[in-house]
């Protein structure tokens, strides 16, 4: 059997365009097995709130014009109804909190309105010349050895500077649009910054999350996360249409295996050293 897939979007994340539903995610994850599946809804802000350190920056938030709020009513709606359509599927709830450092405030509101099962902290953006980009631009903007420093350094900052979220969502986000030109991306050429997000995220006690819509880490970066006193790893497709729930999870599971993680108390439970 697969480990459950606990990074999934659906109509409800405003980056899906039409392209799946609940429903549709559901009856994927029904015929793969799967023990369970969360739907990690895209949690980003587009302006200031009450709380939001970004707000004392004067830096622009808003890094992409197609970011809405969460319907938070109408997302556990949709939850409530496909648990009573896939009645043998665990269905968690749960949200993708993106830069959560900087808007502990507004996270903070969305996760009182509701019950989250599954809660991802995740750096999609980084501030550059007064506002807020995504990080794939700085892949141009800089070189991309110093962009993807740049960014892992921010992600310890996300750690350190947010207690909402349990997973580190895909870790090393830009290495999605490394360029052909600067040669094959190597996490060995990174160690260090890699060192220092998993040491930041084995303090705090939380899990870092197998991505498998990024390049599937290696065995030897979940090595590192041992050492660094990480003790649980998650799995996380990050799919936004539904074919691609628990993708490459056969090659995720393979790469747990051998640096020593296995299954936890429960099939829904995170994978364990």
């Amino acid at each position: 059997m697969l480990p459950a897939d606990n990074h999934v979007h659906s109509e409800w994340s405003y980056d899906t365009f039409g392209r799946t539903s609940m429903v549709a995610a559901c009856q994927r994850a029904a015929e793969l097995g799967l023990p369970s599946i969360a739907f990690t809804e895209h949690l980003d802000f587009a302006d200031y709130g009450e709380g939001d350190a970004i707000a004392a920056t004067g830096i622009t938030p808003g890094w992409w014009d197609a970011m809405r709020p969460l319907d938070v009513a109408g997302y556990l709606a949709s939850i409530e109804e496909c648990r009573h359509r896939f009645p043998s599927l665990r269905i968690l709830t749960g949200v993708e909190a993106g830069e959560p450092h900087l808007f502990a405030g507004s996270v903070r509101a969305v996760l009182a309105a509701g019950s989250f099962d599954r809660v991802l902290g995740s750096l999609h953006a980084l501030a550059w010349e007064g506002r807020m980009v995504n990080s794939s631009r700085l892949l141009k903007l800089l070189t991309p050895a110093e962009a993807m420093r740049r960014y892992l350094a921010e992600v310890v900052k996300v750690i350190e500077g947010s207690g909402a979220f349990e997973i580190l969502a895909h870790l090393d986000y830009p290495r999605r649009q490394w360029p052909d030109s600067a040669g094959p991306f190597a996490e060995s050429d990174f160690e260090e910054e890699y060192r220092a997000v998993l040491r930041a995220l084995a303090g705090s006690g939380r899990v870092l999350e197998i991505n498998t819509f990024s390049p599937v880490c290696s065995v030897t970066l979940l090595h590192w996360w041992r050492q660094e006193g990480g003790t649980a790893v998650s799995f996380g497709s990050d799919a936004h249409v539904a074919d691609r729930v628990a993708d490459k999870f056969g090659e995720a599971v393979a790469v747990a295996e051998a640096a020593g993680f296995g299954r936890g108390r429960s099939l829904t439970d995170f994978w364990r050293c």
